[in-house]
């Protein structure tokens, strides 16, 4: 039998597998909430005999946390890993959606059908798009495509807790050769895309002290230190004029992109002007010899998230506040390594305090590194050449400005590359309300997934 039963099979059931995906839908799987940890455990046995259906020898693991399903299935050919996750965020606010969020729907709008639910598109309609490609693989031809690991997460939305933990205890059964993981989506909504690059985080909080109090600015100003004036100073100084970042040694660990990479993200076209008018913005900022692109996917940041000090109430209060707050956060690439960055940024800052104030930080060193796939390995090319059939038009490598910490941990945790492959749309309103994910996307990302297995294993 042929890939193109497959897909046959996939095309004639798919009203099908819609009903499979609205009955996860309407388990209210929510991670952060302990209200709802028996309907997280519910969705977890939901799936498992969902799985056992396709032949898989699956469970739900306990966790101190939400459990996590993992499933075993098929032999011979490349040995893959699969990752989702099933957990979803809170609806709040609730009266901003048009329906209730865990009574899916199938709705008619100007751009086509979509399905209407919290998690329609993160991420229970991109985990149920692989193992619908599976079962349809198994009516065809008996089996699975090849050998297989399942493992869907049920804490990815509050944070992870218990992922590296569970990693580590279960490092030989969850290692495989390969990762592939459905949560990103498609470039520009309309160009299928295999994430390659994602940018770590690494963030700070901290505190300029100067007077014992707070000062009459009448009285000591021009004489006391004002700290909003040390802070406003040493984060102005964090940038050059040309919007590199100062804090030395910051690009020591930054790889200049590859210039395959460069060439296919020039051919996409990207329009800086719309991105930025979207937002109502038209300059862009950042480095100034790098392109938009390069800054978003490939390039290292440092941010001010937040400032403040002194009083913010209504009216005025002529006031020298003794104390001065500030959040910074950096997106890592290539090799930098967090603990490096903030330690640097720490002595670098501390170099410019007047020696009449001081700092006190007020969080740990830590955060996660970037993750870089290497498309030397076949299965990337092979991937983009199943994902450019199915939808039409050349697939592309893309970067990710934000981070997705499992694929890092993949790595670190179990030295594994993964290859991320989704197909939501910027206008799915994930973590919104009136949250949804295409048909189209949900249809055309089974028969992505059957394409993609067939060239892998």
């Amino acid at each position: 039998m042929t890939l193109d039963a497959v897909l046959s099979r996939i095309d004639d059931t798919l009203p099908e597998a819609v009903d499979r995906l609205m009955a996860l839908l309407r388990i209210p799987s929510i991670s952060t909430d302990p209200a709802y940890a028996a309907d997280c455990a519910r969705a977890a046995d939901w799936l498992v005999e969902d799985l056992k259906s396709l032949g898989f020898a699956a469970r739900s693991a306990s966790t101190p946390g939400h459990p996590m399903v993992v499933a075993h299935g098929g032999e011979g050919g490349r040995h893959v890993l699969f990752y989702g996750h099933y957990d979803v965020q809170p609806v709040d606010p609730l009266e901003l959606w048009d329906r209730p969020p865990f009574e899916p729907e199938l709705q008619e709008t100007q751009k086509g059908r979509v399905i209407r639910a919290r998690g329609a598109s993160d991420d229970k309609g991109q985990l149920m798009t692989f193992i619908e490609a599976c079962r349809a693989w198994k009516t065809v031809h008996g089996k699975l495509p090849g050998k297989l690991t399942i493992f869907l997460e049920g804490e990815e939305e509050s944070g992870s807790p218990s992922l590296i933990p569970f990693l580590r205890e279960n490092r030989a059964e969850l290692s495989a050769s390969l990762a592939l993981i459905c949560d990103t989506g498609l470039y520009e909504d309309r160009v299928p895309a295999i994430s390659t690059q994602l940018r770590g985080l690494a963030k700070s909080e901290f505190t300029i002290h100067a007077a014992s109090r707070d000062l009459h600015s009448g009285a000591y100003g021009g004489l006391a230190r004002n700290p909003l004036h040390v802070m406003a100073q040493l984060l102005a100084d964090l940038h050059d004029a040309t919007g590199g970042v100062t804090v030395p040694g910051f690009y020591d660990d930054v790889d200049e992109l590859p210039d395959t990479l460069r060439q296919q993200w020039q051919g996409l076209a990207f329009n800086h002007a719309a991105y930025l008018g979207d937002v109502g913005l038209s300059i862009p900022a950042g480095e100034q010899d790098r392109t938009p692109l390069e800054m978003l996917w490939s390039r290292p940041t440092a941010e001010v998230n937040g400032m403040w000090g002194g009083y913010n109430g209504a009216g005025f209060k002529t006031v020298l506040p003794a104390e001065a707050h500030a959040k910074v956060s950096f997106r890592l690439v290539s090799r930098q390594d967090p603990a490096k960055v903030l330690q640097s940024f720490r002595k670098w800052a501390e170099a410019r305090i007047p020696a009449d104030c001081r700092i006190t930080w007020h969080d740990g060193i830590e955060g996660s590194p970037a993750s870089v796939m290497s498309i030397a390995d076949p299965a990337f090319e092979s991937a983009r050449a199943a994902l450019s059939e199915e939808w039409g038009r050349p697939a592309v490598f893309v970067g990710e400005g934000g981070s997705i910490p499992i694929a890092g941990y993949f790595k670190t945790e179990l030295g594994m590359d993964a290859m991320l492959v989704g197909f939501a749309k910027d206008d799915d309103q994930i973590h919104s309300p009136n949250e949804k994910y295409d048909v189209e996307s949900f249809h055309k990302g089974i028969r992505s997934w059957a394409r993609i297995l067939a060239r892998l294993m």
